[in-house]
């Protein structure tokens, strides 16, 4: 099943695809020999991503779908799915990638969380219920894969609307994955992939984070072996860093602690000493 996806002919649909981790797995599924539909909202980063991918593309161009799209807006999925199947016929892989950072914290003005949840969360659930039904119908492999974030997990102070979309698709596709392998004669998965620090956009790259190719390398490797939760390390916190920090704040609820005890004064200490 893993290779009847990711391989030669089948082709992937990924939002977000201008830069990025979206950008480095177009251009990763092209050279596995997939057609690759790639939709994003700013048009200059997605003519020349696209023009990148076509160049790895065995067919070039003509193995290569670039739509402008405005992930927020279900009108603008529903022409992204109708473009694809017109110009493709099928989907085997939808990467729900595109994502926005807009900043602020719990009483922080509505525009912010607005654009964050719009985007973060919404965008999701537009792909998912857009592509999913169609994917299903086809009877064949496919893959849906969804971007988190650690923050949607551990839920670091800083930047809650990003915090509560990223915690929001972590529920969402737990559940898309259960209602999937217990519908009858589904071949389609649902993934959660989960980025460390990464350098995206057109960020400066730090020593401490990873480039979006070691992303897609944990991605790729994760559908290969059918895994649903695809975590990244990244070059300051190492997987078990990883395991130490989640136990640590599911032990919130289980010990009724303060929430986000890991950053409280009180718990410095006992937190240092769970996770040297």
């Amino acid at each position: 099943m893993n290779e009847a996806v990711l391989r030669a002919g089948r082709v992937a649909v990924v939002t977000g695809a201008g830069n990025g981790i979206g950008r480095a797995a177009c251009r990763r599924f092209a050279e596995l020999g997939m057609k690759v539909c790639l939709a994003d909202v700013i048009e200059d980063d997605l003519a020349e991503a696209a023009a990148e991918v076509a160049e790895l593309a065995p067919g070039g161009s003509a193995d290569v779908l670039a739509q402008l799209t405005d992930v927020s807006r279900l009108a603008d999925i529903e022409s992204l799915h109708e473009a694809v199947l017109g110009r493709f016929g099928e989907v085997g892989l939808l990467m729900n990638n595109a994502a926005t950072r807009a900043s602020g914290d719990a009483l922080g003005e509505a525009a912010a969380w607005q654009q964050s949840i719009s985007v973060n969360m919404w965008g999701v659930i537009h792909g998912v219920q857009t592509f999913v039904p169609a994917m299903i119908a086809q009877g064949t492999p496919c893959r849906v894969v969804i971007t988190g974030s650690k923050q949607g997990m551990t839920n670091p102070p800083g930047n809650t609307p990003y915090n509560v979309g990223k915690a929001a698709l972590k529920a969402y596709a737990e559940c898309l994955q259960h209602e999937l392998r217990n519908t009858a004669d589904c071949q389609v998965t649902a993934h959660l992939l989960v980025p460390g620090w990464t350098t995206t956009g057109k960020r400066e790259h730090k020593p401490g984070a990873w480039l979006p190719e070691q992303v897609v390398e944990v991605l790729e490797a994760g559908l290969r072996s059918g895994d649903f939760y695809l975590v990244c390390a990244d070059n300051e916190v190492t997987p078990e860093m990883d395991r130490k920090r989640l136990l640590w704040a599911a032990g919130d609820v289980i010990e009724n602690r303060p929430p986000l005890s890991r950053w409280h004064p009180d718990y410095a200490q006992a937190f240092e000493e769970f996770s040297p």
